[in-house]
């Protein structure tokens, strides 16, 4: 099995904000130090943690950081100057699927399994995966050069099962920051250094006792630093699991980010790197290490949070923690877990309008933008987001539900293999997916990522700015998103780059002309049951440890963004016939003028889709009514009231 370079070639990167190094520092000269941590002491800590306390060659464990740069009795490190907080970089950390990687449940069965369909490539497959899980312990190996490295290996080394670690990140070469891809990172060795973005260093006590020295290093803060583990470009075998010469772009978390408004380089003023979002900065000082109170606050300072959007994973190693022999605990888990929460939700926008509506159809958008510096959803492609769409009355009885899930957690409506994308839904039997299909050599769907072959789907949302024209479209290109979805990533005008995509509901209402109300919720998943099922017709340790610890969990899906609102027009209404009328409409400019409020008028009310008053015109107040409607295109209805009945009118302002 070989996993490729990237099609594409790397660029420089410039530097913004982003990880924070494990060491401290000072703004004035480094005065004598009173006394360092022993190696008792720090065992102490290490016993306290349980985190582990080992080396190799290369690599130190996160144990050996913890002492300094872990929680502070004292409360004088690791927290916030205002308030106190302690954001110690450590236990920040150690909740996260970063720092479980090695310890990953899900992927040891994943990686169990690509070995059982190709048991030649078994060797290669472990080495090849624990390069990214577990890099301390497999390319201290390799840098030896004593590979390959197992799972077998893995389940007994320390400094492998310490997941993506400290050290790892903050030891990569400067040189090989954004061009190396695939789990092919490169570490500078030569004097042992450690990079952080800070200056004037007192790097005495990390010099001592765990032999780095720490340094300035501003490639710490490129989003390049990222790019070797989240991008995979895998060789294509065919069902015999030979080499079919061919190669699959399994995930490209980086090259989608290069392709967006967040590269720092192509864009300075929009432009923000994985670690703004993923390890983001506050102002507040922080003194970076405990127990020498000469040391000064540091500013900014990066929060390891690490927050992507696996929650159900992270659910799952928090109800497994004595199983797996994880180090967090179920408070720490359930932090990040909500950090997860929150980023997940503040990369999606949900719009959901009516854009007609007659007695025969309801003509509903749902317009959803990515907020993200990736495709939602991004990274290992299991992952899934779909939009559910749900019509009642105003006495809460359903007249149309589209992309409900069911007692398997699987969604209502998809089709028995893959799930075409849509533009225009009609029926509850169409359902928009956000995913990547992959297909094999034959053109079937499968989930064996060796047997990858090409996209039988790829509609995941793209990045703001994202286009087809970009350098890194080879590795990232929208897959049987049909070129009469003339909103899928374009802009009103046509042009590429909008991020957003608008489903068309085309909602039957058989006549009905009451008020409706309609509720849009886009749902997300990371480990889908369709993904499961080719995994779980095989039998191994790892394969069956999963099965159970899965089968156990509550695997619902997660509620990304909900919007509602509602609807009283059914454009049959004519408010000729009372002798009211609204004009102009369309409204170039807001200004609104209704005339023809006699006295049979007793109310007369100016609503947003959402359901909320505008603005409201006093009965027997006049017969003419000027109003301004508010700032920005929008759509509003007109409620004119009498005693025998309610006129609605919709309105469209341009301003």
């Amino acid at each position: 099995m070989v996993f490729k370079r990237p099609i594409v070639h790397a660029v420089a990167l410039v530097s913004a904000a982003g990880i924070v190094a494990l060491f401290a520092a000072f703004n004035t000269a480094a005065p004598t130090a009173g006394h360092f941590h022993s190696e008792e002491e720090l065992e102490a800590y290490d016993r306290a943690a349980g985190l582990p306390f080992a080396e190799n060659t290369y690599f130190k464990t996160s144990g050996k950081c913890e002492g300094c740069h872990g929680h502070d009795p004292t409360g004088f490190a690791g927290v916030t100057q205002e308030g106190g907080v302690d954001v110690n970089v450590v236990d920040h950390w150690r909740s996260t699927m970063m720092a479980n990687s090695a310890r990953d449940p899900f992927w040891r069965a994943k990686v169990s399994h690509e070995g059982l369909v190709n048991p030649d490539h078994q060797v290669a497959l472990e080495d090849k995966c624990t390069s990214c899980h577990a890099p301390a312990g497999r390319h201290d190996k390799h840098m030896l050069g004593h590979g390959p490295y197992t799972i077998a290996e893995l389940t007994q080394d320390p400094n492998g099962l310490d997941g993506v670690s400290c050290v790892p990140c903050h030891i990569q070469s400067a040189d090989s920051i954004g061009k190396l891809f695939s789990g092919e990172l490169k570490f500078d060795t030569l004097g042992r250094p450690l990079y952080g973005p800070y200056g004037n260093v007192f790097g005495s006590p990390m010099t001592s006792f765990v032999g780095y020295e720490p340094l300035f290093g501003a490639h710490i803060n490129h989003a390049g630093l990222c790019a070797g583990c989240h991008t995979l470009i895998t060789e294509t075998a065919d069902l015999e699991g030979n080499a079919t010469g061919g190669e699959f772009v399994e995930q490209a978390t980086y090259h989608e980010w290069l392709n967006s408004k967040f590269n720092d380089q192509e864009h300075p003023e929009t432009g923000i790197t994985c670690q703004g979002c993923h390890v983001p900065r506050i102002d507040d000082g922080v003194v970076l290490s405990a127990n020498y109170i000469f040391l000064q606050p540091r500013s900014p300072f990066g929060l390891h949070d690490f927050a992507g959007a696996n929650t159900f994973m992270l659910g799952l190693l928090k109800n497994n923690i004595d199983a797996l022999g994880l180090s967090a605990d179920a408070t720490q888990f359930d932090s990040t877990i909500q950090r997860t929460e929150r980023m997940l939700r503040n990369g999606l926008l949900v719009e959901a309008s009516m854009a007609d509506r007659t007695a025969d159809t309801a003509f509903i958008d749902v317009k959803l933008t990515n907020l993200a510096g990736h495709k939602f959803p991004s990274g290992y492609p299991a992952r899934r987001a779909w939009v559910e769409l749900v019509v009642t009355d105003a006495n809460g009885d359903t007249l149309f539900h589209n992309g409900a899930w069911d007692g398997s957690y699987d969604v209502v409506g998809h089709d028995a293999s893959w799930e075409p994308h849509h533009d225009v839904i009609r029926n509850t039997e169409d359902v928009q997916i956000y995913e990547m299909v992959m297909a094999d050599v034959n053109g079937d769907k499968t989930t064996v990522l060796e047997r990858a072959a090409d996209k039988l789907k790829d509609n995941r949302l793209t990045p703001e700015l994202f286009s087809s024209a970009h350098y890194t479209n080879d590795t990232v290109f929208i897959a049987n998103v049909p070129p009469t979805d003339a909103d899928f990533n374009r802009y009103d005008n046509g042009d590429e780059g909008s991020g957003s995509d608008i489903v068309h509901y085309h909602v039957p209402m058989n006549g009905f002309t009451g008020l409706v109300n309609v509720r849009a919720r886009v749902w997300y998943q990371s480990a889908p049951p369709r993904w499961m099922e080719e995994m779980f017709a095989y039998n191994s340790a790892e394969i069956d440890t999963f099965r159970n610890m899965y089968l156990a969990e509550d695997v619902s899906p997660f509620l990304v963004k909900e919007e509602t609102f509602s609807d009283v027009s059914t454009g049959v209404d004519d408010l000729a016939e009372l002798g009211v009328r609204i004009a102009p409409n369309p409204t170039p400019d807001g200004q609104l003028v209704i005339t023809g409020l006699g006295p049979e008028v007793i109310g007369a009310e100016v609503y947003d889709l959402r359901g909320g008053l505008v603005a409201a015109h006093r009965a027997n107040s006049g017969s003419t009514w000027h109003l301004r409607l508010p700032a920005g295109p929008s759509t509003y209805l007109v409620s004119i009231r009498t005693p025998q009945r309610t006129f609605v009118e919709r309105v469209v302002s341009l301003r």
